[in-house]
């Protein structure tokens, strides 16, 4: 038991000071610490973020930790037994108004400059649309003779050696990398999100409402995640499961799923089959990468 516990606190170490490997994953792994390895764009300018704000803290907790104890060891009644009486200072008042706004405006402008960066892209190769149901996703590829299919959970006895128990499903995301890709979603039903950590994308599924999202996948790879929106009791059961392979294998998955999956898809009981997949593919004149 001390030798269990000995060796969770050494990777938990490691993991702090960023030496363990299982940092550098495109899935959790056991005592995994800090954030997934990005391999998007959007994921890595997330991960710029989240480092720079991890700086501003860091000075802001030592600016505090160090007044606060200088007011401790100075200003204590053995040292000040007689306190100042004054109210008001002008130039201290000033001081802590100016400093929060320009530290807020400091953090604003890449915040803003990411939000932008990740709404959407304007040279988008191919489209997937993504539909939340109660407690399911499912899948169309609008550019590729509208592919469409379900993705369900994987029930731990029908888990085979190798699969992730409450991430793997029944049948994977395909798509290719070096792609951009525009992804759309909507909700058959209540709030879902669709939330991949390694591609940075966290964005709600609405009922009668498109949201878009993009991607552009940097290599080969399994990609998982799950369902970030509380939206009923199997809410914990919905993960996605994304597999990333290169332009050729990607082309021969959709030859293949056309007899399989293609068919023409109307939502239920959101009726979106009014945005026609010519509307929602308008910039994507790419069928075939």
């Amino acid at each position: 038991m001390r030798a269990d516990w000995g060796k969770r606190f050494l990777i938990g170490l490691l993991s702090i000071i960023g030496l363990n490997p299982s940092l550098w994953a495109d899935k959790p792994h056991r005592w995994q610490m800090l954030l997934q390895d990005p391999v998007t764009p959007v994921a890595h300018r997330i991960v710029s973020f989240h480092n720079l704000l991890m700086i501003v803290l860091l000075v802001i907790a030592a600016l505090v930790t160090f007044l606060l104890i200088v007011v401790i060891f100075r200003f204590n009644s053995k040292k000040n037994p007689v306190p100042s009486s004054f109210t008001h200072n002008t130039f201290l008042e000033i001081v802590w108004t100016a400093i929060p706004s320009i530290i807020v405006l400091f953090i604003m402008v890449p915040g803003a400059k990411l939000i932008y960066f990740s709404d959407k892209t304007p040279n988008a190769e191919m489209t997937l649309k993504v539909t939340g149901h109660q407690w399911y996703w499912s899948y169309e590829y609008p550019d590729h003779g509208n592919i469409n299919f379900e993705s369900r959970l994987i029930q731990d006895a029908d888990l085979k050696s190798g699969q992730m128990r409450l991430l793997d499903v029944d049948n994977r995301v395909m798509l290719p990398i070096n792609t951009n890709v525009r992804v759309i979603l909507t909700s058959g039903d209540v709030l879902h999100s669709w939330s991949v950590p390694s591609f940075g994308v966290k964005t709600d599924t609405v009922p009668g409402r498109l949201n878009e999202t993009w991607v552009n996948i940097e290599k080969e790879g399994i990609y998982y995640g799950q369902c970030s929106e509380l939206c009923g009791v199997d809410h914990g059961f919905m993960p996605i499961s994304v597999e990333a392979v290169s332009k050729e294998k990607f082309n021969a998955w959709v030859v293949q799923s056309k007899d399989k999956h293609a068919s023409i898809v109307v939502d239920e009981p959101v009726k979106l089959a009014s945005i026609s997949s010519n509307a929602l593919s308008a910039s994507s004149s790419v069928p075939k990468l």
